[in-house]
C-alpha cells in the first residue's frame, strides 16, 4: 500500500491481489511479446485511416460530439507516446485475445510495483518488464530533468489517483515533475496547454492522460476538451484518438480498411452487430465501452437476472453493444481450486513493457477477478 500506492487491496470480503504468482516459461513468453508487437503495429495503421474516414465513425458507436471533432480536417495531437495493453486469454485453440486497450489502459501498479514485490520471493525467475519504469524512462528521454507532466485524471476517483501517483513518484525519481490535476485545471493557448491560475498558470511540457476519452464530451467549454483530440501542440500520452481502437466495434469496419489486420484476425473471436446474433449460448455481449468486465453477459457466468437486464439493452441500443463468439478458456490448478487467467500485454511505442495479469474462478474475468504478479520462469509451467 505505502511502496506502490496500491490503497484498494480489498474488495468486499476479498482481497483482489492473488498471493501466489503466475509462471509463464520464457517461450510463452517471447511468443506473447511478438503477437502483441504485431497486433500493435496493425492497430496503429488502422487508427490513422480511422482518423481520415470520419464515414466510419457512427459505426464505432463514436459520440456525436466527438464525431463532430474528428469530420474536420485538422491535424492529430502530438503524441510523446503511445500506449496499448493487449488482453490475451488461454483457450483450447491456443491464445486469443478479448480486446486492446487502446485509450487509457490500467495495471501500471499491478504490473511493475507489486510484481517486482512478488519476484523478491521468486529469485530464480524474471519479471516482463515494468510498464511504470519504462513510461518514466521514455517521458525522461523526451522532455529531461525539471520537465512539468501534466498527471490528467479523474482526481475524484481513488483508485484512478493511485495509479498517477505511483507513476508521478517513478517520474520524480528521474527528476521530472509530476503535477496532478483534472482536465479542468488545463488551459489552452495557442495550442499549448498550461495550467489554470490556481496551480501557478504555469506551461507544461507533456501530458500523461488517464481520463478516458468518452467522458471529455460531458466537461464544460472552459477546459477545451477538444484538444485531447486534435491540434493541440503539447504531447499528450495517449491521445484521445485512441477511442476510435477502443471501441468494441473496431472490428465491424475492418473490411472497410487498406489494412488487412491479418494477426487481429487470426486472434479475435468474430465479432458481429448484436442484432446479427441468435443463439446467447455461443456468444459474449459486450458495451461498446465497458472496463473491468462491467456488463458483460456470459451464458452461465452472468447471473440470470443481470444477464436478462443486459440482453434487454442491447435490444434496445444495439448500436451500444457488439457480439463475440464465445471460445473455450482452459484453467489453471491453483491451491484448492481452478482460475482462469489473462495476461495484458503492455506495448510502448511498438515495444512490449510488461505484463498485468488477473485470475478469476470463472471464465469472465470483471471486478471479482484477482491481480496477479506474472514472473517469467524457464521451467516446464505454463
Amino acid at each position: 500500500m505505502f511502496q506502490c500506492f496500491k490503497w484498494d487491496i480489498q474488495s468486499d470480503d476479498h482481497c483482489v491481489l492473488a498471493k501466489y504468482p503466475l509462471m509463464i516459461r520464457r517461450e510463452q513468453w517471447n511468443l506473447l511479446c511478438g503477437l502483441a508487437e504485431g497486433l500493435y503495429a496493425e492497430t496503429i495503421l488502422a487508427e490513422r485511416e480511422l482518423i481520415a474516414h470520419p464515414e466510419l465513425h457512427p459505426c464505432l458507436s463514436i459520440p456525436k460530439k466527438i464525431r463532430k471533432l474528428l469530420v474536420r480536417h485538422d491535424r492529430a495531437p502530438v503524441e510523446s507516446l503511445r500506449v496499448m495493453r493487449f488482453d490475451f486469454h488461454l483457450t483450447d485453440e491456443g491464445w486469443r485475445i478479448s480486446e486492446v486497450n487502446a485509450d487509457v489502459p490500467g495495471g501500471y501498479i499491478e504490473a511493475s510495483g507489486v510484481t517486482e514485490l512478488m519476484s523478491e520471493h521468486y529469485p530464480e525467475c524474471a519479471i516482463a518488464g515494468s510498464p511504470a519504469a519504462s513510461l518514466s524512462d521514455s517521458l525522461d528521454a523526451a522532455f529531461g530533468r525539471d520537465a512539468t507532466i501534466a498527471m490528467v485524471h479523474a482526481t475524484v476517483y481513488f483508485d484512478d489517483h493511485q495509479v498517477m501517483r505511483f507513476l508521478g513518484k517513478h517520474l520524480e525519481e528521474r527528476g521530472l515533475r509530476p503535477v496532478f490535476v483534472s482536465p479542468h485545471q488545463l488551459r489552452w493557448r495557442n495550442g499549448r496547454a498550461g495550467l489554470c491560475r490556481s496551480f501557478g498558470g504555469k506551461p507544461i511540457d507533456a501530458i500523461v492522460r488517464f481520463y478516458p476519452s468518452e467522458w471529455l464530451p460531458e466537461l464544460n467549454s472552459v477546459c477545451a476538451w477538444d484538444m485531447f483530440f486534435r491540434n493541440s501542440l503539447t504531447p499528450i500520452s495517449n491521445p484521445a484518438t485512441g477511442i476510435l481502437i477502443q471501441s468494441k466495434r473496431f472490428p465491424l469496419v475492418w473490411n472497410s480498411l487498406r489494412t488487412e489486420m491479418k494477426l487481429w484476425r487470426s486472434l479475435l473471436p468474430e465479432t458481429r452487430a448484436v442484432e446479427e446474433v441468435g443463439n446467447m449460448e455461443e456468444w459474449v455481449i459486450k458495451p461498446v465501452f465497458g472496463r473491468v468486465g462491467e456488463d458483460i453477459a456470459i451464458s452461465g457466468c452472468t447471473l440470470r437476472p443481470r444477464m436478462r437486464e443486459i440482453l434487454r439493452s442491447a435490444k434496445r441500443t444495439p448500436s451500444q453493444w457488439v457480439a463475440q463468439r464465445r471460445f473455450r478458456a482452459l484453467p489453471l490448478a491453483a491451491d484448492d481450486c481452478e482460475v482462469y487467467p489473462t495476461v495484458g500485454v503492455f506495448v510502448m511505442n511498438g515495444n512490449v513493457a510488461g505484463a498485468y495479469g488477473r485470475i478469476a474462478r470463472k471464465p469472465l474475468i470483471d471486478n471479482e477477478a484477482q491481480d496477479i504478479a506474472i514472473l517469467i520462469t524457464p521451467g516446464d509451467r505454463m
